[in-house]
């Protein structure tokens, strides 16, 4: 079941009500954090524009208001001519993605733009992301959203807007998706997934930082199973390095990007426990470990970022807080 996402209820108002007074701008800008469901907003719009007229006739829809019929079969289907995606393509015989959005891939959808349309009152263009252009790319675009045809909608997704030229930016309106309160989240959450218990919804609600698609990715990680793997290296030590290599290989890699967020986000308060529960005299060595686990974070994220080294070396901290000899477990 694909998950509604929340927060885009400001950014919804603010596009109806210029499409309700005839207003519409031409270029939308949808910025904010990755994983607040931008390309979802994107895409709902996109069919509201496909399914109705023009606007300005002040109707009081919402953006799942199903207009036409034939054309919302369209875009069910995924074959609506007038909505095209700009993204990045799969790489020749592979499964990864290409880098950037090319040039010729720009080229391609502006040749297109100089067609009539062939099916109802809107031509859409979505842009995600359009932070991923190549620089030929981006002055290509930019171009067309300053002579943009007539009856044209573009969409852009950016999670790193002002990373964007600027003369791109001031060409659009923008659209800003902020993070989500606690109170919000954890609601939903239940909703998503009501077979969570309310600590793991509080943990998920915490470490995703009001972002729903991360907290869902969260969600998959499994909080709990998690806690359980760091606490067992803390209480054993893991002298056979097995619980660390085992941490290692499940943070390792693109797409377990997640699962060591979940962890870089679990060890604060798993430091903060052992400092709670040891004396005095025995602080120094947790705020020694804690100093390297926040040093090997920061070193990642300024470099390459290799996941399962970054796993390790918290496993490594970690293990050096286990109890010693003659000191008490806990």
């Amino acid at each position: 079941m694909t998950a509604t996402m929340i927060g885009h209820d400001d950014a919804e108002k603010a596009f109806l009500e210029a499409w309700q007074g005839g207003r519409l701008h031409h270029a939308w800008l949808m910025a904010g954090p990755q994983g607040m469901g931008k390309s979802i907003f994107a895409e709902r719009v996109a069919r509201f524009l496909v399914t109705h007229g023009r606007g300005g006739d002040g109707q009081a829809l919402s953006l799942d208001d199903p207009g036409d019929a034939a054309a919302g079969r369209l875009v069910d289907a995924g074959n609506h001519p007038e909505i095209i995606n700009l993204t990045r393509q799969v790489k020749d015989k592979g499964k990864d993605l290409a880098r950037n959005i090319t040039i010729d891939q720009v080229r391609g959808v502006i040749r297109r733009l100089h067609l009539s349309l062939s099916f109802g009152d809107w031509r859409v263009i979505i842009v995600d992301a359009v932070d991923d252009l190549e620089t030929d790319g981006a002055n290509a675009l930019l171009k067309t959203l300053e002579e943009p045809p007539a009856q044209t909608l573009f969409l852009l997704v950016s999670h790193s807007p002002g990373r964007l030229l600027p003369t791109i930016r001031s060409r659009c309106r923008t659209l800003r998706f902020q993070p989500v309160d606690r109170d919000v989240m954890a609601p939903w959450l239940h909703e998503q997934r009501p077979m969570l218990d309310l600590s793991d919804i509080r943990a998920i609600s915490a470490a995703s930082g009001g972002v729903p698609g991360k907290a869902l990715a969260l969600i998959d990680s499994d909080v709990s199973a998690m806690e359980k793997k760091l606490l067992a290296i803390t209480s054993t030590g893991d002298p056979g390095n097995r619980l660390r290599e085992a941490l290692a290989r499940e943070v390792g890699g693109t797409s377990n990007r997640a699962r060591l967020e979940l962890v870089i986000d679990i060890v604060p308060g798993l430091i903060s426990q052992l400092a709670r529960e040891r004396p005095t005299a025995e602080l120094a060595p947790v705020f020694a470990q804690w100093d390297r686990i926040q040093r090997t974070v920061r070193d990642a994220v300024r470099g390459s970022y290799d996941g399962a080294m970054v796993g390790f070396e918290i496993g490594n901290c970690l293990a050096e807080l286990a109890p010693r000899p003659g000191q008490a477990s806990r």
